[in-house]
């Protein structure tokens, strides 16, 4: 996936939208938000530099700006889930870049194991926010109330639950924006009529036998999560507040 470099955007007069790029993020996490985005925003894809990130599904994704360059106020600021997000989710530059972004975003989002990532930051200190499935737990840790709910919405805070809820976020910010209209034109320029072929999507329909299938294959990400929240607890980030330095 790649985008050509971006140049200007504040002279676009169109909403600036950062979408966080990292290693091991997941492919569909940002896909499927960045498709609903595209035809109305401009899409920055931010990370350190400009080398080209590899996805969890071995997909190459090439950013297009650097945190240096990012505008300091974007219209919206989003963040995906991914396989090696706790190694993200405890890197000081990107929880800097995160907390100077979000605390002055128009909106502040983010699908599945992001949620995690913006709370690493100190961003979801007692609100309410959706993740994936396997990782509602950690939300508590965070400082952050669970929601399971495919799309949460709380205030200017917009979050979405596992990897193809993405979809259904991008078209809930597009209605937030641009109206429902635009989101209902998105959503049919998609063709995004879900007719999935077994009703296995949630644990809860799913049932506990494969629930656990998939929370055994997932735990090595959650359990990485969980340590790296103590760690990030004793730097003052995370559910814990700052002490300002002097």
């Amino acid at each position: 996936m790649s985008q050509a470099p971006f140049t200007n955007p504040v002279d676009s007069g169109r909403p600036i939208v950062a979408m966080l790029l990292y290693p091991g993020l997941t492919l569909l996490d940002l896909v499927a938000p960045h498709t609903a985005f595209s035809p109305v925003m401009d899409v920055l894809l931010v990370w350190k530099d400009l080398g080209p990130i590899t996805s969890d599904a071995g997909v190459r994704v090439h950013p297009t700006t650097t945190f240096a360059q990012c505008p300091g106020e974007v219209d919206v600021l989003f963040v995906p889930g991914g396989r090696d997000q706790a190694a993200t989710a405890e890197d000081e530059e990107v929880l800097e870049f995160l907390e100077d972004r979000g605390g002055r975003a128009r909106y502040l989002t983010a699908v599945c194991g992001g949620s995690l990532i913006l709370g690493a930051a100190g961003l979801l200190r007692g609100r309410r926010a959706a993740t994936h499935w396997t990782g509602r737990d950690v939300l508590g840790l965070l400082g952050a109330e669970n929601v399971s709910e495919r799309v949460v919405v709380d205030g200017n805070l917009i979050t979405g639950g596992g990897v193809t809820a993405g979809l259904d976020f991008g078209l809930v910010v597009l209605a937030r924006m641009f109206g429902e209209d635009v989101a209902k034109m998105a959503q049919l320029a998609m063709e995004y009529d879900p007719q999935p072929p077994f009703d296995a999507g949630s644990p809860e329909k799913a049932g506990p036998r494969l629930a656990d299938l998939v929370r055994g294959a997932t735990s090595g990400t959650n359990d990485d999560m969980i340590r790296a929240v103590t760690r990030l607890t004793e730097r003052g980030w995370g559910g814990a507040r700052k002490v300002p330095t002097t």
